[in-house]
């Protein structure tokens, strides 16, 4: 059986990248309206933000495991390791701290106070970790097929 051209898997990974910033982006806004309807309103109810914030993480957590199962499979079929450059440990820290991210943000709590900034701390280090893991794939893409 012939395996899918390189190519295909670049074009699948490069669009959920962007799906992963548009969700992160998003996560980021609705999560600061939260904060804001929080702050202004105490412990007042969320209605359906509280509910869309969960079904945009859960889907960015989905979409940052496709990406890595994308990104081992094309790895491995076609460069023959994925440990050739610094991308695989960039995505590698990507899908961590999207994973604890999502665990402490099902951690807080009004009684569980440092669930809150953990939960915010880590996303300021994805953040980061999706910069790193968008530089390095840039590379790869341009090592492999803009030459």
């Amino acid at each position: 059986m012939n395996s899918p051209p390189p190519l295909l898997f670049a074009s699948i990974t490069a669009f959920s990248m962007t799906l992963a910033v548009c969700l992160y982006l998003g996560l980021g806004i609705v999560g600061f309206i939260l904060r804001k309807h929080r702050l202004h309103h105490g412990h007042a109810s969320w209605g359906w933000l509280r509910y869309l914030h969960y079904g945009l993480g859960v889907t960015f957590v989905l979409n940052i495991l496709e990406l890595m199962t994308f990104g081992i499979i094309g790895a491995n079929t076609y460069e023959g390791t994925e440990g050739h450059s610094l991308h695989f440990p960039a995505g590698l820290l990507v899908a961590g701290l999207a994973i604890v991210s999502a665990w402490s943000a099902n951690r807080v709590h009004p009684q569980r106070p440092w669930a809150r900034p953990l939960h915010v701390s880590l996303n300021g280090m994805l953040f980061m970790a999706l910069i790193a893991v968008s530089w390095t794939g840039w590379s790869v893409l341009q090592e492999n097929y803009i030459h």
